[in-house]
């Protein structure tokens, strides 16, 4: 985790400088504590997925662009590379396969949920939409009231600026792929 803790730190200390925006004002944009942005950027905070989906959302920037380091043009994606962001107890993992860049509108994730995952997630930013691919197991989704169950092979498109959430009711792990798209 300490070379994520890294790589948001600077990240969301180069977003900030780049918009030319305070500790204050950064914290009132996103609704994330001044004292929280001071410990992420300094890394001495490891914040939750949902946290920085509220930092990202509210400086309008991908979610990756917090989360990644810059990419070369062509390179191979390989998982042990990759660290995951965990919540629910290790439960939910994210990786985060090809984050957002300059000029790209979409970000591409691999998920897994472990038996008896459940995962709420805050509202993107608007129009934002989650495009999810179900390789293995049964996933739960809701959005806002609404259920749907997604099987393996099947696959979901929503609109992600609405709360929703992820629950594997099943024994089985769950792997899905996520593509996030920003419309703007």
């Amino acid at each position: 985790m300490k070379d994520l803790n890294s790589i948001v730190a600077n990240n969301l200390k180069r977003i900030r400088e780049e918009m030319k925006l305070s500790l204050e004002k950064t914290a009132d944009i996103t609704g994330v504590s001044k004292a929280m942005l001071r410990q992420i950027e300094t890394g001495e905070s490891s914040p939750t997925i949902n946290t920085v989906w509220k930092i990202a959302t509210g400086l309008k920037v991908p979610y990756t662009s917090i989360i990644n380091a810059p990419q070369p043009d062509t390179f191979v994606v390989s998982r042990s590379d990759i660290e995951p962001q965990i919540e629910d107890d290790g439960k939910y993992q994210v990786y985060s396969i090809f984050p957002s860049e300059e000029g790209r509108r979409f970000e591409i994730y691999t998920v897994e949920l472990e038996k008896g995952c459940s995962f709420s997630s805050n509202a993107h930013g608007e129009r934002t939409q989650e495009f999810i691919t179900v390789y293995e197991g049964e996933l739960t989704l809701y959005v806002e009231d609404e259920e749907y169950i997604v099987k393996a092979g099947d696959a979901i498109k929503f609109r992600a600026d609405r709360l929703h959430a992820y629950h594997n009711k099943s024994d089985a792990l769950i792997r899905i792929s996520m593509v996030i798209y920003y419309p703007v």
